[in-house]
């Protein structure tokens, strides 16, 4: 047996271990200091949620878009809404005792936009009640939103010479008249929530 030969082993044995070790340090290295990408995960949701809340703020934008002398879809929508919660059961929006969901502008926009794409959503009316409290009614309801949801808001003035029977009105909706001294009724936040599943 030869020493000489014994040593040249050992020897490429350790300089076997160092290249595995400086391999996996640059490689430990490289995968510490990669940056996001546009193809990373958590770019992507980012992209994902900045779409949602342009796509939904245009909706909004276009139900509270009004002709002259006239309300807009949305500010009709509430003016015409019975207080009942309504959810989509594949083919239309239907209340919680299964009457079907009619004369909305905003349902018809959300059935042809938002239902097609895969879009869960919900849409609530947020306003301020007789106590000077926040409150908020659930007009269409999807599901708990996750985690990723985006929300965005439009705000519609209410005036008493738009409700025709203010008690009737309040008696369906909860929505109170705030200042009994003006023209002002309420100021209705109306809150959109989209989020993909």
């Amino acid at each position: 047996m030869n020493i000489r030969s014994d040593q040249k082993a050992q020897l490429h044995t350790l300089e076997a271990l160092m290249t595995l070790i400086i391999i996996t340090g640059i490689i430990v290295f490289t995968v510490q200091a990669t940056s996001l990408t546009p193809l990373t995960s958590s770019t992507a949701n980012a992209h994902i949620e900045a779409q949602l809340q342009i796509l939904g703020q245009d909706m909004l934008n276009v139900l509270d878009r009004s002709q002259s002398g006239q309300s807009s879809g949305l500010k009709e929508d509430i003016l015409n809404w019975n207080g009942e919660r309504y959810i989509w059961n594949s083919t239309a929006y239907v209340s919680e005792n299964n009457n079907t969901l009619t004369n909305s502008t905003t349902a018809d926009l959300l059935k042809n936009v938002i239902v097609p794409k895969g879009i869960a959503h919900n849409v609530e009316f947020t306003m301020v009640n007789d106590a000077g409290s926040v409150v908020t009614l659930p007009y269409i309801y999807n599901g708990e939103p996750s985690d990723n949801a985006v929300v965005v808001s439009r705000r519609v003035l209410l005036s008493d010479s738009d409700i025709t029977d203010p008690t009737q009105f309040r008696s369906y909706t909860g929505i109170p008249d705030t200042d009994t001294s003006t023209d002002f009724y309420n100021l209705i936040d109306v809150k959109m929530t989209l989020w993909r599943m």
